[in-house]
This record gives structure tokens, sequence and C-alpha cells, in this order.
């Protein structure tokens, strides 16, 4: 047992107080220290990195609201659409607590859209935090699930069929697809059983995933220290004397204070939204869904919500056309590998086997199950990021000059998926799709080859930083 530290003579309550906590609680108090006061963070940290802490304080905001939503919420499918309405003109305060939780659930996917692409665009991924990353990626799939399974809650005309939809989804999925599809809904319908199940795990399971992975995000990060726009290890530099990271800062009380600004600043617009537009022109509450769910009356046009959307458009972009693409994609491939491919013997015929089992499994299975399987790989492919980039240096500020231009057209393909997957389909809108799908995929896939490519700059020593 530790010995009891003592309060120095004539010190004040709050000293005496914090010496008396300690000494009873010392884990909380190193642990302070070790993520706060004592966490050296690179001093050259720019507007990029607001969004880490922005994401934090939406998963409070979306937790402190869910449970007064909870207290009136009712779980039951003739009930739920009534109970929300009873929330939004009875309960007092009610309106706000509701547009809270609506207006944080698009903010976070705002807030976490912009943490990913920081770390896309300044290498966070790379060694030695690969694993900081995929527990991000881990944490944006539990968002998307908690997201989807808390849009059936309102119960209303586009959350109904919207569910219906996705959850058809996985009938298409050979062998299992109908038995998996059955399990989801836990009726042959989408009916009072579906809306329990994702109750339960709206405010049950997925939020105790989701808190377990984010605590395990930071932890990770803390243990190999945060990265930096120039990509810079500060640990490489250290004082002799003290051990402390020569470009490094203490978390506290700079960077809390820091982000206080961006805290303020994403407050402010926040609030803009929930008093002025909280429906955002029906992107973030669908003028549909404010009409009660009706399983005999199908909406003209069904849609996700607009951070669903790129995923979304890409699964219908897969047509029997598509998969014809993917087949001619894959013999040309297996061309490739074998005539540039320095195997012996009969492995030398491997990438052509391979691609000809490849070319039979596409043509094997319709086009629905492979728009599923395209969509759920969009954002599996996000965890094969660090071993993907093949890059000598982290930082796009030290990558050719053309990799700017190439991740500006990543984002605009990006942002053009998602408006498509938001309007009803047409040939052009298809068409479009599909060639934003091929260039997401290429983007990812063929990032080993043109990520070595061109000239890098030289990487400095130390970090470079401009005081402001």
């Amino acid at each position: 047992m530790a010995e009891f530290k003592e309060a120095p003579a004539g010190a004040g309550a709050l000293v005496q107080t914090t010496t008396w906590l300690e000494n009873r609680f010392p884990t909380a108090f190193d642990a302070y220290k070790v993520h706060m006061s004592e966490y050296y963070a690179p001093k050259n940290f720019n507007f990029w990195y607001f969004f880490g802490a922005l994401a934090l304080l939406v998963l409070v905001i979306q937790i402190v609201t869910g449970i007064f939503l909870v207290m009136h919420y009712k779980p039951d499918a003739g009930m739920a659409f009534a109970s929300v309405e009873y929330i939004m003109r009875d309960v007092p305060w009610g309106w706000l607590v509701r547009y809270m939780h609506s207006t944080g659930a698009s903010a976070f996917f705002v807030v976490v859209y912009l943490h990913m692409f920081r770390g896309l665009i300044y290498g966070s991924y790379k060694k030695p935090r690969e694993l900081v990353w995929i527990f991000g990626c881990a944490i944006f799939l539990a968002l998307m699930a908690e997201a989807f399974m808390g849009y059936l809650l309102p119960w209303g005309q586009m959350s109904y069929w919207g569910a219906q939809v996705i959850i058809n989804l996985f009938a298409a999925i050979p062998f299992v697809g109908p038995d998996l599809s059955l399990l989801i809904r836990g009726d042959y319908v989408v009916g009072d059983a579906t809306l329990n199940r994702f109750f339960s795990f709206h405010v049950i399971a997925v939020p105790l995933v989701l808190l377990g992975l984010v605590v395990a995000h930071l932890l990770s990060l803390h243990d190999v220290g945060s990265n930096n726009p120039d990509g810079i290890e500060i640990k490489a530099k250290k004082d002799p004397k003290t051990g402390i990271p020569l470009d490094g800062i203490p978390f506290h009380p700079y960077y809390s204070v820091h982000d206080v600004m961006g805290v303020s600043v994403f407050l402010m617009i926040f609030t803009a939204v929930i008093f002025f537009s909280p429906e955002m022109g029906g992107y973030s509450l669908e003028f549909n869904n404010f009409i009660p769910a009706d399983p005999l009356k199908t909406p003209a046009h069904i849609a996700p919500v607009w951070y669903f959307t790129p995923y979304y458009s890409m699964l219908r972009a897969v047509t029997d056309d598509m998969v014809n693409v993917f087949v001619g994609l894959t013999a040309v491939a297996g061309v490739l590998a074998f005539l540039k491919g320095g195997l012996k013997g009969l492995w030398k015929f491997a990438p052509l086997v391979g691609a000809l089992v490849l070319a039979v499994m596409l043509k094997s299975f319709d086009a629905k199950f492979w728009g599923v399987v395209v969509m759920g790989g969009a954002v599996m492919i996000l965890f094969g990021l660090p071993w993907f980039d093949q890059s000598p240096v982290k930082s796009i500020r030290y990558r050719p000059s053309w990799n700017k231009i190439l991740y500006g057209v990543f984002v605009v393909v990006f942002f053009v998926l998602g408006y498509l997957g938001i309007q009803p389909p047409t040939t052009v809108g298809t068409l479009m799709s599909q060639a934003g799908t091929l260039f997401y995929f290429g983007f990812f896939l063929l990032m080993p080859w043109w990520s070595r490519l061109g000239e890098f700059k030289p990487v400095p020593d130390r970090v470079t930083f401009h005081a402001h």
C-alpha cells in the first residue's frame, strides 16, 4: 500500500480535498496524468484536429438526449409514432430533446467523416497507428448500425420502408439469406418484433460496444502518440534530461483549452440548425417520416438518410451490366498478373485460374447479391488502408502534388455518390453511380501502386510550427 500524502500546512480546502481524494483513489489521478497533463501531443495541431474531440462531444449529447427520449418513448408498433408525437407536443422541452438527438445523428456523421478524412490526408493509419485506425473503422461500423436501428424507431413511413428495403437485402445472400433476414426482423414482415429488437440494440447493445471501442481507440492512440500534419514521430526527438518530446506540449491545458474554440463554433452551428432548420430541408428528417408507418402504402421513392446514401448509391449501381464489367476487369487483372508475375512452373498459371474462378462466381449469383457485397465492401475496405498505402511518407504535405488532386476527386466522387443515392434512379444516374463506384474501389485497391509513384518532398526532422 502506498504511503499517504499530507497536504501542506495551511493549505486551502481545495488542496486538502484533492489530497484526500488522491490518497484514496490514486488510479484516477494517474490516469489523468497519463492521458491529460503528462500526455505530450505535437505542438502543430491544426483545424483538422478539432473533430476527434467534437465526435466525443456529440456522443455525449446523443447518450444524454437518448436517455430522456427513452423515458417517454413506447417501443410498440401501435404506439411508437404517437409516443414520438407526444414527446414533440406534450412533454416539456421534448421537442428540443428530440431535435437535439436527430440533429446530433447527422452531426455525428459530419464530424466522423471529417475526422476520418484528416486521418486519410495525414497518414494517421500508417505504422505504428494501424490499431488506432482499425478501432476507428470499427467505431464507424458500430455507428452505422446504431443509426440504422435508431432510424426505425420513429415508426414513420420512411423509417418503416427503409428498414423493409435494407433488411430484405440480406435475403439476397446465398443459402443463409432468407433465414438471416427472418432472424433480423423477428417476423415475416417488419413489425412489432422488429421494432422491439431494434430498440433493444439501439438503446443497450450497440452503445455498449460503441463506448468500448471509443475507449480502446483513445487508449491505443495515447499508447503510440498522436500523429501530426507533418507525419513526424515526435517521440524520436526528446529532451535528454526530462525525456519530454521536444516538439510536444501537454494535452492539458493547451489542447483542452484549444478545443474549447472548436466546441464553441460547433455548438453555435448545432444550435442554429436545431432552432431554425432541424429537418434540414428533408435531408435530416424526411417529410415522409412525419406520416405514420403504413404497410399498405409504399412511398413513391425510398432512400436512406443522407449519411448512408453514398453506399446506397453503390448498392444500386450494381446491375447485370456492372457484373459483366467486374468479370472483364477480373479477366484483365488475371492476364496482367500472368504476364508480369514471377512465379515458376505450374504456379505461373495461378492468376489465370484464380481469375477464372472469380469470374464464374460473379456470374453464378445475381446482381442484387453483389450489390450487397459492394455496399458492405465499401466500408470494410477501409480496414485495409494501413496496408494499401505504400507511400514512404505519411502526410500529404510531402507527397507529389498530384496526390492532392486525386484526393480532391475522391471527395467529389463521394459527394456525387451521396447525392445520387438520394435521387430516384435514372439511366444517367446509374451510369454515374457505376463510374463513381469503380473509382471508389480503384482508389483503394490500386493504392499499393499509385501511392509509390512520383517525386516525394523531403520530410523535415522537426515539426513545422507557426504560432497563432
